[in-house]
């Protein structure tokens, strides 16, 4: 399980996300609220479970994927989303 971020960007209604999936519903929040202070067209923002597994981490700021993380040497937060995605699957 996962959490990806939502937006509706036109008069259409229609809620659209692309490929980010986060470990927590905080990082997907925090990613989707910045990207609608960048997009001035985001009429609104929700955050949605998925059944995905965790491809991205979103800490201060930044957006990087697992394996940047384990390259940056953030191997501690590679391996604590895996377990956590690991934990989440067993449950």
């Amino acid at each position: 399980m996962s959490w990806k971020p939502e937006v509706i960007a036109d008069n259409s209604g229609k809620w659209c996300g692309n490929a980010l999936r986060f470990a927590t519903r905080e990082e997907a929040e925090s990613q989707v609220r910045d990207l609608s202070w960048r997009w001035t067209a985001v009429r609104d923002t929700r955050v949605v479970e998925s059944p995905d597994p965790v491809n991205y981490r979103y800490a201060n700021g930044a957006l990087l994927t697992l394996e940047r993380c384990e390259e940056r040497g953030d191997l501690e937060a590679a391996r604590a989303l895996a377990e956590l995605e690991q934990a989440r699957d067993v449950g």
